[in-house]
């Protein structure tokens, strides 16, 4: 198909969307009960008619990606759409993917006046912006949308969405009132998030923490909004290339392991802060392994990640 600009910067035309109830005891076409591409995963839902409206609307909180796909037209987009998949997945909630088979959904390409396939999109508070219009690599998709994610925390949109679908965890038993995910301890922090407001949510979590030094749960909160709070409208690029010009200086190294950190790229955050533990003595040493400790916290002890991570930082340090 010939590749023709997308342009839609506003809202998006839903009119010619029908909105049909969903059959009874079946799937809707495009849902959860399809294969590949299509199924759903904790931060990846197939988008139909029906499901549509409401992941534009996750978008006034937290970004979104559309990919649009065809198994029919272009197989290599159906190979995207699942590596888009694997990508969202360890971002753990910093994007929400919705995968559109347009040849199950075409109703849905016609609304978005999709040109071509494949197609991803960002939607941010309600407003598409293309991506790619072509197919790339997973390792280009991961660095693309850590970048995508630093800009979009820098503008102050650092909400996160809930699990969902297929791996979404069921809730405990007696616990249906509850709205997933949510803890009442967290919940001025949560607000101060979702209005942007990091400094805010630094101080809430600092509260919780002074008043509980052992709460885990908010230590890493705490440990979170602080990579937030510090990397809020540091440019990705000269970051990097502050840290290549200055490789033992702890600031310019521990910068760049929270953008890392904040991009989803958990491993290369935790892999440069051990080196530069082990090549470091006195007051730097210390102030390295800090924060790497710190980020630790953030992503949390369960984490195979951070297992793994404090392994290394004990070969470094002994």
């Amino acid at each position: 198909m010939t590749q023709q600009p997308f342009s839609r910067p506003g809202a998006i035309d839903l009119s010619a969307l029908k909105r049909p109830a969903p059959p009874a005891g079946g799937t809707s076409p495009g849902g959860a009960g399809g294969g590949g591409a299509a199924g759903s995963s904790a931060y990846a839902v197939a988008v139909d008619e029906q499901s549509f409206q409401e992941i534009l609307e996750s978008s006034m909180t937290a970004p979104v990606l559309l990919a649009f796909y065809s198994p029919t037209q272009m197989p290599a987009s159906a190979d995207l759409a699942a590596d888009l998949r694997t990508v969202v997945g360890e971002l753990e909630g910093r994007l929400l993917l919705g995968t559109v088979d347009i040849d199950a959904v075409p109703q849905i390409a016609q609304a978005m006046q999709i040109p071509s396939i494949p197609l991803v999109a960002l939607v941010l508070q309600g407003r598409p912006m293309p991506l790619f219009q072509d197919v790339v690599g997973i390792d280009e998709l991961r660095t693309a949308l850590a970048e995508v994610l630093q800009q979009v925390a820098a503008q102050g949109v650092t909400g996160r969405h809930q699990p969902r679908g297929a791996a979404a965890p069921e809730p405990a038993e007696g616990d249906e009132g509850e709205e997933p995910g949510t803890d009442p301890r967290f919940a001025a922090a949560d607000e101060a998030m979702q209005r942007g407001d990091v400094d805010a949510a630094v101080a809430e979590y600092q509260k919780l923490v002074d008043a509980n030094p052992a709460d885990t749960e908010a230590t890493g909160g705490l440990a979170m909004a602080k990579v937030l709070q510090r990397t809020r409208g540091v440019d990705l690029n000269e970051a990097r290339a502050t840290a290549a010009d200055r490789p033992d200086d702890v600031d310019a190294q521990t910068m760049v392991a929270d953008l890392d950190l904040l991009g989803g790229h958990v491993e290369d955050a935790f892999a440069r802060l051990v080196e530069l533990v082990r090549r470091s003595a006195g007051d730097e040493r210390a102030k390295a392994r800090d924060h790497l400790v710190e980020l630790f916290g953030a992503v949390g002890a369960d984490d195979p990640r951070v297992r793994k991570g404090r392994q290394a930082l004990a070969s470094a340090l002994f």
